[in-house]
């Protein structure tokens, strides 16, 4: 009996777990007993057809031309190959005297006609899966369009069925964010948190702990922000899910991965370290340890500035916190001051800058557009430009829907206000990581010259004192003696600033409470 290979095929691993295969088999024994053929060996793949270089097919190949058998049995043509490189290699086994059988289709593949036919039904298959191809890629890029993200749902988000966005995951999302969170403070490289993630139990869908390329991933994903980016194209598109970090804190993790940042871990992790520089030859201040003292020392030999102890960077900074502070009364009355002058405004349509910027990034996304067109930029270029400009809408609009409630208005107003208030405080509660990141979010200007230490508060720090004093005068008068109109500007100010970009960063660090990093 003629001694041949039996060769099945299916294009998924899911599909493989049916009755698909041995369907096949069944098919090719009953054509093999038909026809006084010995099947001596079953070849089993589970990969599309349509794409060469299978393993399994070309190393059956080689098999067939050592002669390890006399012939080839596969159910159908379509089974054997969708693509011509993979076909070619069929008919190179005819020429070289080798049987091919096709369990399906009664044709001779020796003869001229049956060569043919087989020919045919080979390019038929070809462009079958050709169009198959373009009509799938049609459907996935209608669905980006409308900003859904039709493949499997990166860690920290679920999936819920086609044409439905994306959610966050209630279990997972939260330690996505800390892990953002954790990477911008400059304290962890991606090979410490594969460790502390895994000691806080983030996993990835199958339950794994995620390694240093998974972490990778997530920090280089934009689709945490709001935004989808296809890796394999460079297309960006604007998501509908929602957003699980904002934009701002992307944007740090990707400065500090590009480099633009300190070390992130080191022997000791002094508290003050690369916080402070000298005044007189702009060095950093690098901190070491002496006995059982943490000096700050200039290196720069011929410098006045020598060191400074780290007891007095820490009394300077409580200094500067201590002097920012609203009156504990005020905070009430500034409730009240706002309900009104938000009710009396109620009817009026004020003039909505936000709209003004929304509309700007729209013309700019349509001449990015026709650049592309004229072939005046590339589309590597084209869509860096478009993914930092949805950025831009997404911050827009997330500020935007934070002003649209006026209850949550008032809440994030107080808010704010509370934890300025309470600063100096905070600062002393918080962990030696969240110590740094007040300092780092509420100073600026922080440098020693020989033996003293200056730094200046941030201008959204300077704003609230302002706004404050406008609205309430001196801390000795309970009340502003400003003229209304004034009053009224500040407390407009005061809306807009409780919503920037730096003092919602300000809210946020100081909302944790020295709890979030324990």
């Amino acid at each position: 009996m003629k001694r041949c290979f039996g060769y099945v095929r299916v294009s998924t691993i899911k599909q493989g777990e049916g009755v698909s295969l041995d369907a096949q088999k069944e098919a090719i024994a009953a054509f093999a007993d038909t026809n006084g053929i010995t099947i001596t060996a079953w070849f089993e793949e589970k990969e599309t057809a349509a794409k060469k270089g299978r393993p399994i097919f070309n190393g059956m190949i080689r098999q067939l031309k050592s002669g390890k058998a006399d012939g080839l049995v596969i159910h159908k043509i379509d089974r054997s190959a969708r693509n011509f490189a993979d076909w070619a290699k069929i008919g190179d086994l005819s020429d070289a005297g080798i049987d091919v059988h096709f369990a399906s289709e009664s044709l001779n593949f020796r003869s001229r006609g049956g060569r043919l036919s087989a020919d045919i039904q080979a390019v038929i298959a070809a462009d079958y899966i050709r169009n198959l191809r373009e009509e799938t890629i049609k459907g996935i890029t209608g669905r980006l369009k409308q900003g859904l993200y039709p493949f499997k749902a990166p860690i920290g988000y679920v999936d819920n069925g086609g044409g439905k966005p994306k959610t966050i995951d209630p279990v997972r999302g939260p330690l996505i964010k800390l892990l953002f969170e954790l990477y911008a403070s400059g304290e962890h490289s991606i090979w410490s948190l594969v460790p502390e993630m895994e000691r806080r139990g983030l996993r990835t869908h199958s339950e794994l702990p995620l390694s240093k390329t998974g972490i990778e991933k997530v920090l280089n994903n934009p689709f945490y922000t709001g935004i989808i980016k296809i890796k394999r194209t460079g297309q960006i598109f604007d998501g509908v899910h929602e957003a699980l970090i904002p934009v701002t804190l992307f944007e740090k993790v990707q400065h500090i991965k590009r480099g633009k940042s300190g070390k992130k871990v080191t022997k000791h992790n002094h508290l003050y370290r690369g916080l402070f520089q000298c005044g007189l030859c702009q060095s950093a201040m690098v901190p070491e340890k002496q006995k059982t003292y943490i000096y700050y020392r200039c290196q720069t030999r011929a410098c006045l500035t020598k060191t400074v102890r780290e007891e007095k960077l820490e009394a300077a900074i409580h200094g500067l916190l201590s002097t920012h502070c609203i009156p504990v009364l005020d905070l009430d009355a500034l409730d009240r001051e706002l309900r009104t002058w938000l009710d009396e405004r109620e009817g009026q349509k004020p003039k909505d800058m936000s709209t003004l910027q929304l509309a700007k990034i729209e013309d700019r996304l349509d001449c990015l557009s026709d650049k592309l067109i004229d072939r005046i930029i590339d589309d590597e270029t084209y869509q860096t430009k478009k993914q930092k400009l949805l950025m831009e809408r997404k911050t827009i609009e997330n500020q935007r829907a934070k002003q649209a409630n006026k209850e949550e208005i008032l809440h994030n107003i107080r808010k704010f206000l509370e934890r300025v208030k309470n600063l100096c405080f905070t600062y002393a509660m918080a962990t030696r990581l969240e110590k740094r990141e007040i300092v780092k979010i509420t100073t600026s200007n922080r440098i020693v010259t020989e033996r003293n230490v200056y730094l200046e508060p941030r201008n959204w720090l300077l704003a609230v004192d302002n706004i404050a004093t406008v609205l309430y005068g001196a801390p000795s008068r309970p009340t502003s003696r400003r003229p209304q109109h004034v009053r009224n500007r500040n407390i407009k100010r005061l809306i807009a600033l409780a919503n920037e970009p730096e003092t919602v960063e300000a809210m946020d660090l100081l909302a944790k409470d020295g709890h979030s990093y324990d």
